[in-house]
């Protein structure tokens, strides 16, 4: 099963010309689980009233997790 996650994070300053989450990650100020994309899309669209976020200064993403690994390590 799918999960969800909901993330409510700062936009840093753009320091190189490409942005690598993986390795410099930004901050973030909340993180919330959601068990499906409705519920996930409701808290999100939550996070985007707020003034930070309407002003640019922070952001939201709706991250899914615990899709079946299985899947992209089969060969055939």
């Amino acid at each position: 099963m799918t999960r969800f996650l909901v993330v409510l994070s700062d936009v840093r300053p753009v320091e190189t010309p490409t942005r690598d989450e993986r390795a410099r990650p930004e901050r973030r100020r909340q993180v919330v689980g959601a068990s499906s994309r409705e519920a996930a899309d409701r808290i999100a669209g939550a996070f985007m009233a707020l003034g930070m976020v309407r002003a640019g200064r922070q952001r939201v993403k709706v991250i899914a997790v615990g899709r079946g690994r299985s899947n992209r390590l089969h060969r055939p």
